[in-house]
């Protein structure tokens, strides 16, 4: 079981897990053994309740396909149970920010003593500048 929150996880058969062999340079040990991880995490037919559910389908992220299908590919470590391991928090990662409310902005205006602090400084910043000008004798 995968814990996303206090009371919601998912079921491990519901996540698949597929050793890949990772991309790049590496010599020998990248060419023959297979340390990448895909993951791939069908949002529809999950066990995930149906408010998890419509945010996570809702939710624009390059990691979801158009079919509900949360795909992950992890290949940072040189061992295949820490990208996993990496795999499976991006995923609830991903989950968590889904889900997560955002603050209503709240509208504020200055004050009027704001106004007049900068109207003043505006104001004294303008009489410096015109005694910098020409002096006539």
């Amino acid at each position: 079981m995968l814990a996303v929150s206090a009371g919601v996880s998912i079921p491990d058969d519901e996540i698949i897990l597929t050793a890949i062999r990772a991309q790049g340079a590496g010599g020998q040990h990248v060419n023959k053994s297979s340390t990448a991880i895909h993951l791939r995490f069908d949002i529809r037919a999950s066990s995930l309740p149906e408010f998890y559910q419509q945010r996570l389908l809702a939710f624009n992220h390059h990691l979801i396909t158009s079919d509900g299908v949360v795909i992950i590919k992890a290949q940072e470590y040189r061992s295949q149970e820490l990208n996993r391991e990496a795999a499976l928090a991006r995923l609830v990662a991903l989950i968590q920010d889904a889900t997560r409310f955002q603050k209503a902005r709240k509208a504020t205006a200055p004050s009027k003593n704001a106004k007049r602090k900068r109207l003043d400084s505006k104001n004294r910043r303008g009489e410096t500048k015109t005694l910098r000008g020409k002096v006539n004798y």
